[in-house]
């Protein structure tokens, strides 16, 4: 299989997470995505999850219909909304709030550990061959 292929495929698949996770957001997961808001965030939580379901809809949607010029772009912008929601990730775990099935500490430290990988994910099946 060809690497372009493969970094497509990913990409779709990035794209499509966020998607649903956008999705989940706005809808079915919406009390589970406040457990993550930090408390010195100054929008209610409710409305938090709102504006990042949206973003993460938005992201998912340009990963995966962005012309090829713009999509290393796209993906490091996906990188940097995976930086900035790292600390609601740091919030769950420090207060301890179940949500997704992370209902004990070392739970939540494997989901803090997943986050790098989101970041290079994006970067890597984005960027353009040189």
């Amino acid at each position: 299989m060809k690497k372009e292929t493969i970094k497509n495929g990913a990409r779709i698949l990035l794209g499509g997470a966020l998607i649903f996770a956008g999705v989940g957001h706005l809808s079915f997961a919406r009390k589970e995505f406040q457990a993550q808001v930090p408390n010195w965030v100054p929008l209610k939580k409710d409305d938090t999850v709102i504006y990042s379901g949206l973003a993460e809809i938005a992201l998912g949607a340009a990963l995966i219909i962005a012309p090829k010029k713009h999509r290393e772009t796209v993906g490091q912008v996906a990188a940097g909304f995976f930086t900035a929601v790292f600390p609601g990730n740091m919030a769950q775990y420090k207060h301890h709030r179940d949500a997704f099935g992370l209902n004990s500490g070392n739970s939540r430290l494997l989901r803090l550990a997943f986050q790098p990988i989101l970041i290079i994910w994006a970067l890597k099946s984005t960027q353009r061959n040189h």
